[in-house]
């Protein structure tokens, strides 16, 4: 999880609104993709990433939506599968470049 500010202004309670949040998924990746993605977008987290092990790349899920058919009613309309060679930039810093190899173990 991303939140804005330093750690000193969560030193007498965590973060109530990150800027984004990346899930490492293993067995996992269903329930990511499905129901914490659906619950991420119903809270309208903007930036939602999928660090999928079992293909070894990340997913970029952006631009939440409702979505009735979904489990907690919401989705998220962009989806981006990033190959290793690929960089991706959080929307809270677009100048910063992460090597998604980087982020593979």
């Amino acid at each position: 999880m991303v939140a804005p500010g330093g750690r000193r202004d969560y030193s007498r309670e965590h973060p109530a609104r990150p800027v984004l949040i990346a899930e490492v998924a293993e067995s996992s990746l269903a329930l990511d993709r499905q129901h914490k993605g659906s619950l991420y977008a119903r809270s309208r987290l903007e930036d939602y990433w999928i660090l999928n092990l079992v293909d070894r790349v990340l997913e970029v899920y952006r631009d939440p939506i409702p979505d009735p058919s979904a489990p907690f009613g919401w989705r998220y309309a962009s989806k981006q599968v990033m190959g290793p060679a690929s960089s991706v930039a959080p929307l809270v810093a677009p100048g910063a470049r992460i090597l998604v190899s980087d982020l593979l173990p």
